[in-house]
């Protein structure tokens, strides 16, 4: 029987493992109670006072050998030796399990360094997230949802602790340090995003991933117009301000509610839908190079073309049927996700998708 235990046979679980922590803790809470429980001795055997017992516990558990504070009886001297082998072997455990402790703590911050080294090595045509605040959390989740690789650069320890063992290699660093975003892979990255809530560092990094790969796209985020031309002039690709937007879309509701809509209605990552607006980029050889956009349907992609954008041409908008395609035009396109899927396949050899 596939999936289970088959009959007559003990289903065993694996019994789980003790952390080297709470070793520590064990080996410290009974060199605690032997303490506890030899002073208790001294005193009912020996007759001793307190202060007495608890001295002759530690010099007896220790094995300093100051030798016996008063003579002892048959009866003390066998508790003396059994305290000193049960102090002997929890020692030993406990020095065992701190030094567990230091050793596991320490390899596993290096294999986990180098397991993150070799992660980023392999990477290509990834974005780079820079600030993993509410911006970054909503962006890293739709590139998820695309199944676009990504690197989390996140400066505060307990917001990159929640990262943890995700997806995504994450850097523990500020952005704006000195060789952070050539460690995150910026010279072979699809595009970079100054999330930050800081504007001078936004611009920093931008000025920095633009030197690093004058190629890449940069998308940045800017508080203030003031912030946002300085990024422009850094040389961000896209400038966007996520409270201007905000309020540019609270506007649209109420001015253009039948708009607003159809946006939500179309904009991936709204939800499970049967609709979706995507980019398809044409690629060389693609089965649809030469044809006529009022042919699609013949061809079971029955979408709405929304735009063309063709090379270094300024877009085309509600293209006519007899717009003809080519390779490498990008089409914005409407439609059940289903043909949109078949678009994608017809659109190059295996299909691009950008969206």
């Amino acid at each position: 029987m596939v999936g289970g235990a088959q009959r007559g046979e003990t289903s065993q679980r694996p019994s789980p493992e003790v952390s080297p922590a709470r070793h520590l803790v064990i080996g410290g809470s009974l060199l605690v109670a032997l303490a506890v429980i030899g002073t208790a001795g001294y005193v009912a055997i020996a007759g001793m006072s307190a202060l007495d017992a608890l001295y002759m516990t530690v010099t007896t558990l220790s094995t300093v050998g100051y030798g016996e504070i008063r003579p002892l009886g048959p009866g003390g001297r066998i508790f003396t030796m059994g305290l000193i082998t049960a102090g002997v072997g929890t020692a030993l455990y406990t020095a065992g399990a701190l030094a567990e402790f230091l050793v596991a703590g320490q390899l596993r911050e290096l294999l986990g360094r180098r397991a993150m080294s070799r992660a980023l090595a392999s990477m290509g045509e990834h974005v780079i997230v820079c600030g993993y605040g509410r911006l970054g959390q909503s962006l890293a989740a739709e590139l998820d949802r695309s199944g676009v690789p990504q690197v989390v650069i996140e400066e505060d320890p307990a917001v990159a602790a929640r990262l943890e063992g995700g997806p995504h290699p994450v850097i523990v660093a500020s952005a704006a340090d000195d060789g952070v975003l050539e460690q995150a892979g910026v010279a072979r990255a699809r595009a970079i995003v100054a999330a930050t809530g800081s504007e001078a560092v936004n611009v920093f990094v931008t000025l920095a991933a633009r030197e690093a790969n004058p190629e890449v796209a940069i998308h940045a985020r800017a508080e203030t117009e003031a912030g946002a031309r300085r990024l422009r002039r850094a040389g961000a690709t896209q400038v966007v301000s996520p409270h201007h937007l905000g309020g540019l879309r609270l506007a649209h509701a109420i001015l253009r509610p039948a708009v607003v809509d159809f946006m939500e209605l179309v904009m991936p990552g709204q939800g499970d839908r049967e609709i979706d607006l995507e980019e398809v980029a044409l690629a060389p050889g693609s089965a649809l190079a030469g044809a006529r956009l009022r042919d699609l349907p013949a061809r079971g992609v029955a979408v709405l073309v929304v735009a063309v954008k063709r090379a270094a041409e300024p877009i085309t908008l509600s293209p006519s049927a007899d717009a003809e395609l080519r390779a490498g035009d990008r089409i914005v396109v409407v439609g059940e996700r289903e043909k949109l899927m078949r678009l994608a396949d017809l659109a190059g050899r295996g299909g691009e998708r950008t969206g």
